[in-house]
């Protein structure tokens, strides 16, 4: 790590990792989790089939599993999550009879998880502010009771994009013949702007590319994502495509060292005598959310190029015939652009106009090109815009339907996409409803339901009485932390089904269950014999996973038979809904997915075994345009910033940030080492530019406030400043323990995502 501070006053300098991606400090990082863990003995053969086919795939990130994998296929941080899910340590519920719930509310999540795996069936007694061992079928019959009671939309069924497609699609099944649409899950809290923006321009709510693109592309222009935490398995076909020639130009307020260099674990040359890959061609620290201007700043360049050409009788630089033929909008676009000056562009992207314009040359030069993207783009106020913007630029050259060329959104959890793909989403026109008259004979609520951000309005005004999460933690994941905690408890139904104990567990409604599930690593035995499950990567594949670890606890249920018997204990019995049969022979429910969508999911129990998975798809990459015009749409921007509040005299818009052990609100420990950070996560990190401006020093604790413009009060406190090389008027710090500072109404136009990438603030001394 490097970072110091200078006690006579000089300038502060920046943290920073002062080593490559990958190579020792990553095999470094698994090891001390491991010995943290003290992981199941199978955990070795757990490890070497992850990833591949026909093995067990992992619940971190949703990247391509290939068809001729690596002899070691996976991450840092895809080991960290086995790790973390094969721990020794057990929550037991003798620490609920040592601590009242109170008590372990004041933890903190690193501490909860810590306990282990949960191992029995758990219901709330408010009496004695505890949790009490309870069995599965008192478990199933006491919700199923209670979800009777209430009306079903003021119930909402959320997941957070781990559980598979089979249970998913039960998931969804379920709460429709419940009677509604109040499904959200984790995808609105990331990449609900790329199902919304991306459908509105292409008519494909998801990427256009496979993972055979990247080895075909000859430039990528990769936006807001650190794929050295958050995705590491594609640094390796970006450094082989960096290393036969392709350009990869970087837009991030952070330099993240991902794109900056990677040492290749599995290549014992580099990883010895042999020196890292260099990974980027340039690295442009864009302002938070100046991604728009940014792009307009491209585009510019672009249209200067095809001027030049016709001037001069060179080879047209747009692609004339594809734009005529396939797209909408262009005219409007142009004349928008040619208003635009350079000044305001860089003015509004923190770039010059000399890196714009060597930024817009590489992308000419390029005969296919791939936009890649993540949640530094999605989770501002004006996410769907930048989409647009992007795509523009992708059209402009025909690169969009073509090998090697794409919009490429880099997901999250493991199976986020695929959940909505089997109809997890809460906009009732996209539930397969016709499929689900035919095929069991209800009519399903056609009445949109809750976002996440209209949950949480739901639930701070009491209309919202009772919550299932299938995963996840997430209260601490939502904006507006002290209102919707405070309002958490008063539903009168809140059931969790995890696999460790967290800070949303620990605030029960009046009647409180946490029912402990199995992880995917784990043997699934049911009465049909073990089952496997599939899920889906963010490039539209398929794949099925086996697992084969002894399950933590004899007491354990599936995912899918935890979904199964809060139905069949809710709903009136249905010889169409055999919630039995389908737990004990999950094929039956693959079955199902196929006569919903027979077009993609045909004969889906024997691909999803095939090597490299199956894919279902995307009339996008076959330039079959299910938009309203039937092309493709430029879109003109209203904005030049994505963030919804402009800047002003020290106003900074916040990035919140993931460490490198952690995996959304899941924290592994407390390294952050490729940022050169560790120990608290109590910081905030500012430019030795702007401490030297307010007189900051390296240490000081400061409170960030909110800076939106209500009038409500938001602020953290105990934060140290930490000196970053970051653009002007940005700070960065750590999600979760930053989202108090977000107000709930502050997302995303059309997504409502929650804008954690340009909240505005100012520092307290």
């Amino acid at each position: 790590m490097a970072g110091s501070k200078d006690n006579a006053g000089g300038t502060a300098t920046p943290h920073e990792y002062r080593h490559s991606t990958g190579g020792w400090g990553s095999l470094q990082g698994i090891a001390r989790i491991a010995l943290k863990e003290r992981a199941s003995p199978g955990v070795i053969e757990t490890l070497s089939r992850q990833n591949k086919p026909g093995g067990y795939m992992c619940t971190s990130c949703a990247w391509a599993k290939p068809p001729n994998p690596h002899a070691f296929e996976f991450c840092e941080n895809g080991a960290k999550a086995t790790l973390w899910d094969l721990t020794t340590d057990r929550c037991t519920p003798e620490l609920f009879a040592s601590h009242t719930v109170s008590e372990l509310r004041q933890w903190g999540d690193y501490e909860l998880e810590m306990q282990g795996r949960l191992t029995q069936p758990l219901r709330y007694d408010a009496n004695t502010d505890r949790y009490l061992p309870v069995g599965w079928d008192t478990a199933f019959a006491a919700i199923g009771q209670k979800l009777r009671e209430l009306d079903p939309k003021s119930v909402t069924f959320y997941a957070s994009g781990k559980a598979a497609l089979e249970p998913s699609y039960l998931y969804a099944l379920f709460a429709r013949m419940y009677g509604h649409n109040n499904l959200p899950d984790s995808s609105n809290m990331c990449h609900e702007t790329t199902s919304v923006g991306l459908k509105k321009v292409t008519g494909s709510p998801v990427g256009t590319c496979t993972f055979e693109d990247l080895s075909k592309c000859d430039a990528i222009f990769y936006f807001g994502q650190n794929p050295g935490t958050n995705s590491p398995r594609i640094l390796h076909p970006l450094k082989d495509a960096v290393e036969r020639g392709c350009k990869i130009i970087v837009f991030n307020p952070l330099k993240e060292k991902g794109l900056i260099e990677f040492t290749d674990p599995q290549n014992p040359i580099q990883m010895t005598v042999g020196t890292p890959t260099k990974m980027n061609h340039m690295y442009l620290q864009v302002r938070p959310g100046g991604d728009i201007a940014a792009i307009m700043g491209l585009c510019k360049r672009v249209l200067e190029r095809e001027r030049a050409a016709q001037e001069t009788g060179a080879r047209p630089v747009l692609d004339h015939a594809f734009i005529e033929q396939h797209t909408h909008g262009i005219d409007e676009f142009l004349a928008k652009l040619n208003t635009i000056g350079w000044d305001a562009l860089e003015a509004e992207s923190g770039l010059t106009r000399p890196d714009m314009e060597e930024a817009g040359d590489v992308y000419c030069n390029a005969e296919r090109v791939i936009g890649i993207y993540g949640m530094g783009v999605t989770q501002h106020v004006h996410g769907g815009q930048t989409i647009g913007l992007l795509v523009n630029l992708l059209l402009l050259r025909g690169n969009i339907g073509r090998e090697g060329a794409g919009c490429n959104p880099i997901r999250g959890h493991s199976n986020v996409q695929g959940q909505r793909t089997v109809g997890i989403t809460e906009k009732a026109e996209l539930a397969p409803n016709d499929k689900y008259r035919e095929l069991f004979g209800f009519e399903p609520p056609m009445e949109d339901g809750h976002t996440t951000v209209e949950f949480v309005k739901a639930l701070l005004t009491g209309e919202n009485k009772g919550f299932i999460g299938l995963g996840g933690n997430l209260a601490m994941a939502i904006p507006e932390h002290e209102q919707a905690h405070a309002a958490w408890a008063d539903m009168e139904l809140t059931v969790h089904v995890a696999t460790k104990l967290n800070t949303t567990h620990l605030m029960p409604g009046k009647s409180g269950w946490i029912l402990p599930c199995l992880v995917r690593a784990e043997e699934d035995m049911q009465a049909g014999g073990p089952q496997a499950v599939s899920m889906e990567d963010s490039f539209s594949h398929i794949y099925g996973s086996q697992g084969r670890r002894t399950p933590a606890s004899e007491l354990l249920k599936s995912e899918l038979a935890i979904v199964a018997g809060i139905a069949q204990a809710t709903l009136d019995p249905d010889p169409k809904a055999p919630w039995q049969e389908w737990t004990a022979d999950y094929s039956l429910v693959r079955d199902l997915i196929a006569r919903t969508w027979p077009d993609q999911f045909h004969d889906m129990n024997v691909r999803m075994w095939q090597a490299g998975g199956f894919y279902r798809g995307n009339p996008a990459r076959e330039r079959i345009w299910k938009t309203d015009s039937g092309k493709a749409e430029f879109t003109t921007p209203t904005v030049l910033n994505a963030a919804g509040v402009g800047r002003a005299e020290n106003r900074f818009h916040l990035v919140t940030l993931r460490s490198n052990d952690q995996f959304n609100t899941t924290i592994y420990g407390h390294s952050d080492r490729l940022r050169g950070l560790s120990g608290s996560r109590m910081i905030v990190l500012v430019s030795p530019a702007e401490m030297e401006r307010l007189s900051l020093r390296e240490g000081q604790v400061v409170t960030l406030v909110g800076d939106a413009g209500d009038d409500v009060v938001r602020e953290v406190g105990g934060l140290t400043v930490t000196p970053y090389d970051l653009p002007a008027g940005t700070l960065a710090g750590y999600f979760p323990e930053l989202n108090p500072l977000m107000p709930l109404w502050y997302h995303e136009e059309m997504s409502k995502t929650p804008a954690a990438k340009s909240i505005p603030v100012r520092i307290r001394t």
